[in-house]
């Protein structure tokens, strides 16, 4: 989601709160949520990883990633799951941020993303 030592990474809080926004989305949604097995936070909060059940390709998940994003960018009300009963750090959230990073990465990644984006550096 940011460009490693480029860019400043993801706030612990924002990061969370995007944790906690994705597992909601991915938990619920019906084409997917019988193959989701991890989705958190990468140690270096540049971004976070998202582990599918299946022989998948980048491609396939295009349409769940926008749909994912979208969801996080235009997310409104209280963050699910925190609270004491539920999260270990509850207070940890920032929403706004977490929106804003969301609708970032998918204004100017998933968009308009094309084959080149497709395929992970090696």
């Amino acid at each position: 989601m940011t460009s490693p030592n480029d860019e400043p990474v993801l706030n612990t809080a924002e990061a969370h709160t995007i944790e906690h926004l994705a597992a909601t989305y991915l938990r619920n949604d019906p084409q997917w949520k019988e193959r989701v097995v991890y989705f958190g936070p990468m140690g270096c909060r540049t971004g976070f990883y998202l582990i599918l059940e299946g022989d998948l390709e980048s491609k396939d998940i295009v349409g769940l990633m926008k749909d994912l994003f979208t969801f996080m960018a235009g997310f409104e009300g209280e963050v699910p799951g925190a609270s004491p009963k539920d999260c270990g750090n509850y207070l940890d959230m920032n929403l706004p941020m977490a929106k804003f990073v969301s609708k970032r990465f998918l204004d100017n990644v998933l968009t308009d993303i094309d084959e080149s984006r497709l395929i992970y550096p090696q």
